[in-house]
């Protein structure tokens, strides 16, 4: 692919050399990689095994790519957001990404049993719409419920299911193979890295008290609080530590479909070394005093 070529055309010894050496040049060349992270993503996604798939993608296939889609998408903004220097945001994005990439990577290890039952337990809430149907809820007279009971109506008959094909989904408490997300986290990644990355993520979207510390309140020396109107701007741990639960799943999927060549296991791999030296490098240059 061309977008590939002209990434790759611009990362020379000299370059990459001459922004390691400062804070403010890593930064500058850190958003530059974080964005051809996002373009490489989003060409390995389009990236097809024709002879595998000639057209599109199974039931099997398509939940999977769906989550890596899902991931560049999200990462798009995430780097935007970085760019703007609004860490806040970004840990709001964070969550849905690194669900999105850890989930992929358990499906792309599993059969097509566990996909099947990954598909049916996002139908609970739309088994609701339709117990809601029956018990006689006026929504469904209106414009918007109709186009809401004709969606889920469709996606059912796509896949065959109709209401009796969920038992084994409630006996598991909807959860995806009965695990909570921590059980399914530690089965692709060490389960030591959950509590400082996906554990801390999540208080963004749970109204958290420790969160509105972090981000919407001012400690006073009296130990009472004022509002923070301002945004805290991020650094680069908060994308090199989501590109390693990101990259995983692209490699397990350009292997699931037949394209593991040397050409684009070798651009991950490449993904991976230089964010390692983002790291490396940001933390030299940070140093103790900042934390």
């Amino acid at each position: 692919m061309e977008e590939l070529n002209s990434i790759f055309e611009k990362y020379t010894e000299n370059y990459i050399g001459e922004n390691l050496c400062n804070l403010e040049n890593l930064y500058k060349f850190s958003s530059v990689f974080f964005k051809d992270v996002v373009t490489i993503y989003d060409c390995l996604t389009r990236v097809k095994n024709v002879e595998r798939n000639p057209s599109g993608y199974s039931l099997d296939d398509a939940p999977i790519i769906g989550l890596l889609v899902k991931v560049w998408k999200l990462l798009k903004e995430i780097v935007t957001y970085y760019e703007a220097g609004n860490a806040e945001i970004i840990s709001v994005l964070e969550r849905p990404l690194v669900e999105s990439a850890i989930t992929a990577s358990f499906l792309l290890k599993s059969d097509s049993s566990v996909i099947e039952d990954y598909r049916k337990i996002s139908y609970k809430d739309r088994l609701r719409i339709l117990r809601d149907l029956k018990s006689g809820s006026e929504f469904f007279e209106s414009k918007a419920g109709k186009r809401l009971l004709k969606s889920v109506e469709e996606k059912m008959l796509l896949e065959g299911f109709d209401e009796n094909s969920f038992e084994e989904q409630k006996r598991n408490n909807w959860k995806l193979q009965g695990k909570n997300f921590f059980e399914i986290f530690r089965e692709v990644e060490d389960e030591k890295m959950y509590t400082h990355t996906f554990g801390m993520m999540s208080e963004s979207i749970h109204a958290s008290w420790n969160d509105s510390l972090d981000w919407c309140l001012h400690r006073r020396q009296d130990d009472t609080f004022d509002v923070f109107p301002y945004y805290h701007p991020p650094d680069i741990r908060y994308l090199t530590t989501t590109l390693v639960f990101c990259n995983r799943p692209f490699k397990l999927w350009i292997e699931h479909i037949g394209v593991a060549d040397n050409e684009f296991m070798g651009i991950l791999e490449w993904i991976e070394k230089v964010n390692s030296v983002l790291y490396v490098h940001f933390d030299m240059l940070y140093g103790n005093d900042h934390g």
